[in-house]
C-alpha cells in the first residue's frame, strides 16, 4: 500500500506567501523560509499557486518557485498562471515535477492535451476549484491530466461518494482538520493544506498513523535491541552533511533518543555529561533534519545523513572536526566538487575581474562570443572522437565543459540546477 502524501501548499502573490484557504492572508515568513522549513520538517511535497497579476510579478514568482524547489529538496507541484504552452514549460523548468491547469479557465482545458503531448501526462494535473467540476474528470483524464487537484473542499457525503466512484487519482486541498477522513479514500493520493508556520509535519503524520492512515515516516529496518551497545548502553552516531558528505560531529544515542529521532525526523542524542536527551538545535536553532540513518556491519555504529542548519559545532564552526593536525597534499578528483570549484572561480572572475584573464575576456565580449566558443568546442569534440586516441577527446571535453561553465555563470545556472534537472528525468 502506497503512503498518502502530506503536501504543504502556498499561494504566491507579489513575492509573498499567502494561504490557500483564502488566497490573501499573508504569512509572516517569506516563501523560501517556509519551503525550507516544511521540506525539512516532513512534508512530502510542495504545492505552489502562482497568483501573480502582472507579467513582471509572474517572472518574479517563477524565480521564487525555482529557489523554493532547490531549498525544500522535495517534489514541487506548481501552476496558476497558464495562458500558453510556454507557461507550462516555465513551471517545469523552474523545478516542478508537474504543472496544474485550472479547468475553470476554458483556454486551459483546450491547452491540456497539447501540454500532455509535449511534456508527458505525468507532468500535467487538472485543478478543480470546487466539487462542481467533478463531473468533468473523465474529460480531463482523456485530455491527458494524470491527477485531479480538488480545491474548495467540504467533505460532505455527496463529495466523498463522487470522489470514490471515480477511477482517477486525486489530491485534495483543504484545512488540516479534514486530513484524516480525506486520506482514507482509496483513490486519494495526498492532501494539500496551508499549514501554520509552527506545524511539524512529522507530528501530524504520527497522528495520522494512529488514525489508521498510511503515511511516510521513519521506520527502522532493524530493531534497536539488535544494536551492539557500549558499556554505557549507548551507540555512537557519526553525523554528516547529506549533500557534501562532510563529517559534522560524533555523538551518542540510547533507545529513547533513537526512537525520538525516528518519530520527529530531527537528530536527538543522549548527553553523557548531562545524563539526558538533547535534540540538536533546541538551544542554538541549529537543527539537524534526518535524511537517512545507516548501521555499520558490526551493528555498533550509526551513520546519519542530515540537513544541518547553521553550525554543527558548539564553537560556531561548521564541523566539530575543524582542528587540522596534518594534511598530505593531494588532488581532489571528486567530479561534482571539481565542477563546483571551477564554477566558483569563474563566478569570482565575473565579480572581481583580473587583468589578462581569458574568462574576463569572454565576459567582456558577451553572450555571442561565449556561444561561438562553445559551438567551436563542441565541434572539436566531434573531430577528436573520429581519431583513435581517447586523450584528445578528454582534452576537448574539458575545454567544452569550461566554456559551458562560463555560459552557466553568464546565465545564472548552478550545478545544483543541472543535477536536479537530471535527477528529475
Amino acid at each position: 500500500m502506497e503512503s498518502k502524501k502530506l503536501i504543504a501548499g502556498f499561494g504566491i502573490l507579489q513575492g509573498r506567501a499567502v494561504s490557500l484557504h483564502d488566497f490573501k492572508t499573508c504569512y509572516e515568513e517569506d516563501l523560501l523560509t517556509l519551503a525550507r522549513y516544511f521540506g525539512d520538517s516532513g512534508a512530502d511535497e510542495l504545492f505552489l499557486y502562482d497568483l501573480s497579476e502582472t507579467e513582471e510579478d509572474h517572472e518574479r514568482t517563477i524565480g521564487l518557485m525555482k529557489e523554493a524547489a532547490r531549498l525544500s529538496d522535495i517534489p514541487v507541484i506548481a501552476g496558476g498562471k497558464v495562458k500558453r504552452l510556454e507557461d507550462v514549460k516555465k513551471y517545469l523548468y523552474a523545478g516542478s515535477k508537474a504543472t496544474f491547469l485550472n479547468v475553470s479557465v476554458d483556454d486551459n482545458v483546450d491547452l491540456m492535451k497539447e501540454a500532455a503531448d509535449r511534456f508527458g501526462e505525468d507532468k500535467i494535473y487538472a485543478y478543480l476549484p470546487n466539487p462542481s467540476y467533478l463531473t468533468g474528470v473523465r474529460e480531463y483524464t482523456q485530455l491527458g491530466a494524470s491527477v485531479m487537484v480538488l480545491g474548495g473542499l467540504e467533505m460532505t457525503k455527496e463529495v466523498t461518494d463522487a470522489i470514490t466512484s471515480c477511477e482517477e487519482r486525486f489530491l485534495l486541498m483543504g484545512e488540516q482538520r479534514l486530513t484524516s477522513d480525506c486520506l482514507k479514500i482509496h483513490n486519494v493520493d495526498g492532501f494539500i493544506t496551508s499549514m501554520e508556520n509552527d506545524c511539524v509535519c512529522m507530528d501530524l503524520k504520527q497522528e495520522l498513523k494512529v488514525q489508521g492512515v498510511e503515511v511516510d515516516t521513519f521506520e527502522s529496518a532493524i530493531a534497536f535491541e539488535e544494536f551492539q551497545l557500549n558499556s554505557e548502553g549507548l551507540i555512537p552516531v557519526i553525523t554528516q552533511d547529506y549533500r557534501t558528505k562532510e563529517v559534522l560531529m560524533l555523538a551518542y544515542m540510547n533507545k529513547e533518543a533513537f526512537e525520538e529521532t525516528l518519530k520527529t525526523g530531527c537528530m536527538t542524542y543522549y548527553s553523557r555529561s548531562r545524563q539526558c536527551l538533547w535534540k540538536k538545535g533546541d538551544t542554538s536553532g541549529h537543527y539537524q533534519y534526518v535524511k537517512s540513518l545507516s548501521l555499520d556491519c558490526d551493528n555498533d555504529t550509526l551513520l546519519a545523513n542530515v540537513n544541518q542548519i547553521g553550525a554543527a559545532c558548539h564553537t560556531g564552526e561548521r564541523t566539530c572536526f575543524h582542528k587540522n593536525l596534518f594534511k598530505k597534499e593531494y588532488q581532489d578528483s571528486n567530479p561534482l566538487k571539481v565542477f563546483e570549484e571551477v564554477l566558483q572561480v569563474i563566478l569570482d572572475r565575473k565579480v572581481n575581474p583580473k587583468e589578462g584573464s581569458y574568462t574576463n575576456y569572454l565576459f567582456d565580449k558577451g553572450i555571442d562570443k561565449i556561444l561561438k566558443k562553445l559551438g567551436e568546442e563542441a565541434t572539436e569534440i566531434i573531430i577528436a572522437a573520429k581519431n583513435p586516441n581517447p586523450e584528445e577527446v578528454k582534452y576537448e571535453i574539458s575545454d567544452f565543459l569550461y566554456h559551458m561553465m562560463v555560459l552557466m555563470a553568464q546565465k545564472g545556472v548552478t550545478w545544483e540546477d543541472i543535477t536536479r534537472e537530471l535527477a528529475n528525468r
